[in-house]
């Protein structure tokens, strides 16, 4: 058995890019940044910021096309697939993306607590909104 997850919560790097191939599929692709805090052995905090490419296809990414704008806080369960080409030159390139299966829009309620933004039944997360943004404010962009 194996299994291939993967769960971001992050900030859109950019508006989501749409467009629809021959084949009439909708794909959508954007940069999503999400940070990690290290301790230092002076007490001092450094920051990280990891950037994954994310790649949509037909409904969600034309849900994504409808909803999520650069600097949306947004979580995103889907699976890691790695992409490999020739180059012009006959190089072999490698291309990791996360192929997202569903995405929920967060935002922050006036109280404090995470609110789920996407109305759309049927088609949002069955989590609790409480605990999936921990200290994130608009200020921690990293762009």
């Amino acid at each position: 058995m194996s299994v291939n997850k993967v769960i971001l919560i992050g900030r859109l790097g950019k508006d989501p890019e749409v467009r629809k191939l021959s084949t009439n599929a909708t794909v959508c692709n954007f940069p999503l940044a999400t940070k990690e805090f290290y301790k230092k052995e002076d007490g001092t905090y450094l920051e990280q910021t990891e950037w994954h490419n994310i790649v949509m296809w037909r409904g969600v990414a034309e849900r994504a096309e409808r909803i999520l704008k650069k600097g949306n806080n947004v979580f995103i369960e889907g699976k890691i697939k790695t992409r490999s080409w020739d180059d012009k030159e006959g190089n072999k390139r490698y291309s990791t993306e996360i192929v997202v299966e569903n995405f929920q829009l967060l935002e922050k309620k006036q109280d404090g607590n995470v609110a789920n933004a996407d109305t759309q039944p049927g088609e949002h997360l069955d989590r609790p909104d409480t605990d999936l943004e921990q200290g994130v404010q608009n200020d921690d962009l990293p762009f």
